[in-house]
């Protein structure tokens, strides 16, 4: 509507223009006459430009119904349609097809990959050393590509040269004119003239894209212009008017039954041809245009419609096939691999990736700009799951052989003890790997109850051997036992107020009974620390009853071993440097024992037994410091007395 105000606005101005407010009859009538004409010309102006958008629109949705064919089920679907376009008319080669064939032909390969790779995992061997076999079709597929190529390349270079000649031919028909229109004196004669130069405008081929538009209003703005000058025959206008509606109707009637149609692509690049012809044809009487127009126009938009629901339909499916997709990569990548730390997870996993591998392949293709992506996507996030996969196989598989190669060692090393008699050390070496076993994680499974059996077998070889040999030790420790027993029921009986012994006697006594226990053996572990203790505190009460200490006694050595040697300074200092020295000796290792006996715990009773045993050291330490301490003493007074 807008068009039309603008050219209604147009013919005002140009009426105004030709015939002045007081024209005369003949002036009038000429003017009427140079109306008339303007007003066909602007019309078929609207009318062509028209169709042209129409038709314009209609072309660049023309490339996307090539996507319609029927796509190839097989690469050898795929070669044979490459060699029929090889050998076919160049013309008929469009970029789509091409790069949905090429599109296709590499996902049947990819897939084929899958298959042979999916195959080499699950016959055991390790993904990282899968290497495809070379598709044969592959080289006659990219000859053929490159042949279609260079064919669609020559092709395209002489549609270009050829659509830029005819760009300089209309282009060279539009200055003609343009020029006899500007020759008014002779605008009548040029009529014939100006005929063939329209009929030879339209039998010109096309032009590039870019320039349609501009060469095709340049023409209709020259031809225009050129019927604004001549007064046209009325007559030969009628005859033009009524010979183009006579073809229009054709056009109108051919596009009725493209609605009939069943391929909708067909049908809708049939309607392109229309337009192109209809574009052609020149204008029809003022009062039929519009009416002529809108018959086409309905037609074209029944035809549009449905092809314009063909592609929305598959569109919705590719949208549909796309969100499937995108789906079933957010499932697999939503897969944490770090929590898939045994066996079983991982089994649970790979079915999950294999199903999805399996229904992606049942989903169509989603749009062109994005497949390929969602492929590469998906392909992505399995390959890192198998990668994974073998890595913890591979991992647990390595962890298995050392597991194994540990077990082996104590296995060696229980075997190497099962035959010795040190039953006491022996078992604690033995509990030692028995415990070291229990810290090793599996074997693979089928060496497992073998080696088990062979360190379980030389444990009880040497606990057997123990069981029999240590009956006649505990028999004999038994009798130790009975033994030590009446050595502190001697011991007692000093203790006791009854006791009438002289304290020389004792001492002797307290000789033989020391003497007497160092002979007997050893007594059940059990009632080890228990009979030593009531042991030491018998003599204990027997030394101070009777004052026997040893200490006392080495004293008294030594004051009498300093009288001996009184008066020679030098011994005697040389005794005291001496002693000092034994002095600084026994402190540090009394430090050494204080500083361990930090680190030591009590909580087991092997642990206690050794607190107890260190402590009874650093006592004695004391005990020979304070002892020490006194013996220099005593050099000091006797050196400081002479």
């Amino acid at each position: 509507m807008e068009s039309h105000e603008k050219v209604d606005q147009s013919v005002e101005q140009t009426v105004d223009a030709i015939i002045p407010t007081e024209a005369t009859g003949a002036e009038a009538t000429v003017a009427e006459s140079q109306l008339n004409v303007i007003e066909d010309v602007q019309v078929t102006e609207i009318e062509n430009t028209e169709v042209s958008e129409t038709a314009t629109s209609d072309k660049e949705t023309v490339d996307a119904s090539e996507t319609a064919v029927a796509e190839p089920v097989s690469v050898a679907d795929i070669l044979v349609r490459l060699k029929e376009l090889q050998q076919g008319d160049a013309a008929l080669i469009t970029t789509d097809e091409i790069g949905r064939l090429k599109q296709q032909f590499y996902s049947f390969v990819n897939e084929l990959m899958a298959v042979q790779r999916d195959e080499f995992v699950a016959a055991g061997n390790d993904p990282e050393a899968f290497t495809p076999a070379p598709v044969e079709e592959e080289s006659e597929f990219k000859s053929l590509m490159a042949q279609i190529r260079e064919k669609r390349n020559e092709y395209r270079a002489q549609v270009e040269a050829q659509q830029m000649k005819n760009l300089e031919r209309k282009q060279a028909i539009v200055d003609e004119l343009a020029a006899m229109a500007a020759d008014t004196d002779n605008v009548n004669r040029h009529y014939p003239r100006a005929k063939e130069l329209q009929s030879e405008f339209k039998e010109i081929g096309d032009v590039p894209q870019q320039n349609t538009t501009n060469i095709w209003k340049a023409f209709q703005d020259a031809v225009e212009h050129f019927y604004d000058q001549w007064k046209v025959n009325k007559e030969l206008r009628d005859y033009d008017f009524k010979k183009n509606l006579s073809e229009k109707q054709l056009l109108i009637d051919e596009a009725k039954t493209l609605t009939a149609e069943e391929d909708v692509v067909t049908a809708f690049r049939r309607l392109q041809d229309l337009h192109e012809k209809w574009r052609q044809i020149g204008p029809v009487a003022k009062d039929l245009r519009e009416e002529i127009w809108a018959q086409f126009k309905d037609a074209s938009a029944e035809v549009n419609k449905r092809y314009q629901a063909f592609f929305e339909q598959r569109k919705q499916r590719e949208q549909e096939s796309e969100a499937a997709k995108i789906a079933l990569c957010e499932s697999l990548e939503a897969m944490v691999l770090s929590e898939l730390t045994n066996f079983s997870r991982w089994n649970e996993a790979t079915k999950k990736v294999m199903d999805a591998q399996k229904e992606w392949k049942s989903i169509g293709f989603a749009s062109r700009k994005v497949n390929n992506q969602l492929y590469a996507r998906f392909r992505k996030t399995c390959d890192a799951f198998f990668a994974a996969k073998a890595e913890f196989f591979q991992t647990v598989k390595n962890s298995l052989a050392d597991n194994l190669e540990a077990k082996t060692r104590l296995c060696e090393q229980a075997e190497a003890l099962m035959d010795s008699t040190d039953w006491r050390k022996t078992s604690d070496a033995l509990l030692e790997l028995q415990k070291q076993w229990k810290t090793i994680g599996a074997v693979p499974k089928k060496h497992s109850e073998a080696v088990w059996m062979r360190f379980l077998g030389a444990c009880n070889k040497f606990y057997e051997r123990k069981k029999h040999a240590t009956i006649d030790v505990r028999r004999s420790e038994q009798a130790n036992l009975k033994a030590k027993k009446a050595i502190i029921a001697e011991l007692t009986a000093l203790n006791s107020d009854e006791s009438t012994a002289d304290r020389k006697d004792v001492i002797e006594m307290v000789k033989e009974i020391r003497a007497k226990w160092q002979e007997t053996g050893h007594v059940p572990f059990r009632d080890k620390d228990k009979i030593h203790d009531a042991y030491r505190e018998a003599m204990r009460q027997v030394y101070d009853k009777y004052d026997i200490h040893e200490k006392r006694a080495r004293m008294e050595n030594f004051q009498n071993s300093l009288a001996a040697n009184a008066g020679d300074k030098g011994k005697l200092a040389r005794e005291r440097d001496r002693m000092m020295r034994a002095y600084e000796s026994r402190k540090a290792e009394l430090s050494t024992y204080e500083n361990n006996l930090s680190f030591l715990s009590a909580r087991s009773r092997s642990g206690s037994s050794m607190l107890a045993e260190m402590e009874k050291n650093i006592q004695r330490l004391k005990n020979t410091l304070s002892e020490m301490e006194a013996r220099i003493r005593m050099i000091d007074d006797q050196m400081a007395g002479e």
